[in-house]
């Protein structure tokens, strides 16, 4: 099987809110100034407004999933060889790069702190997982990478491929599907439905993505089964759960 939250999923199986917080989530985006095409190497050259303020990594734990929280059937837990699709995930054309990764070193956007967390049914090895990432992002970046990921969405609508080290995925398709409603707090939200050809190239795999903006700080959802059901999106009440953890964290600031 082929896919980014496959890989991560076989890799792992081997192996105080402050008032800040508030301020930074609460702010609005800040301008879009076109700088998605620029390379990893020019973020220290670029200019930009300052925007929200950016969330440290204690201020994002606060705000995410804890290690074997419960979520219906869904247990949290967090990634053994640290962040799923990471910088060994890039894609050709580079103009897809936002539906692959979005790992320091493979985009120009400033991040400031990033949290993952795996969240799946225990002793499932074939249900569905959901990589979960919250981002905060500096000079207003999170709205750009928002920007980015819709750009993505439309020039690779008719697919491109994933390279890594080790091997190479065909993404047949990008499909825009309907966001989940987050409510108050979500600046904006994107949904993507990925078929990908296996490595072998004779299964058809599906894979979700979505994520939502608040802010500074952007939270994606990345699911998939490992095996050819399409599973219809990303479970509502993962979405749903980390989301209102998420404004909980914002309120108590």
């Amino acid at each position: 099987m082929f896919g980014s939250a496959q890989y991560g999923r076989r890799r792992g199986a081997a192996l105080a809110a402050s008032a800040v917080l508030f301020a930074g989530v609460a702010g609005c985006g800040g301008g879009e100034d076109g700088r998605d095409d620029k390379k990893p190497g020019d973020r220290g050259r670029a200019t930009a407004s300052a925007g929200p303020r950016a969330l440290t990594e204690a201020q994002l734990t606060a705000a995410s999933f804890t290690d074997g929280e419960t979520v219906g059937k869904y247990t949290a837990s967090e990634f053994t060889l640290g962040a799923p699709h990471g910088d060994d995930y890039t894609a050709d054309p580079a103009v897809c790069q936002p539906l692959v990764s979005l790992a320091a070193d493979v985009t120009d956007h400033d991040l400031r702190s990033e949290v993952n967390r795996r969240v799946d049914v225990p002793d499932e090895m074939l249900g569905t997982t959901v990589a979960v990432q919250l981002r905060s992002y500096g000079r207003g970046d999170a709205a750009r990478v928002m920007k980015a990921l819709a750009r993505a969405g439309e020039k690779c609508a008719d697919g491109f491929t994933e390279v890594r080290a080790v091997a190479r995925g065909k993404y047949l398709k990008v499909e825009p599907v309907r966001a989940p409603g987050f409510g108050a707090g979500a600046d904006e939200a994107r949904a993507y439905h990925f078929t990908i050809l296996d490595v072998k190239g004779k299964l058809k795999l599906h894979e979700y993505l979505t994520v939502v903006r608040s802010g500074s700080v952007t939270l994606s959802f990345r699911a998939d089964l490992l095996g050819t059901k399409d599973i219809g999106g990303v479970p509502r009440e993962v979405t749903d759960a980390q989301w209102e953890k998420f404004r909980a964290a914002v309120a108590a600031g």
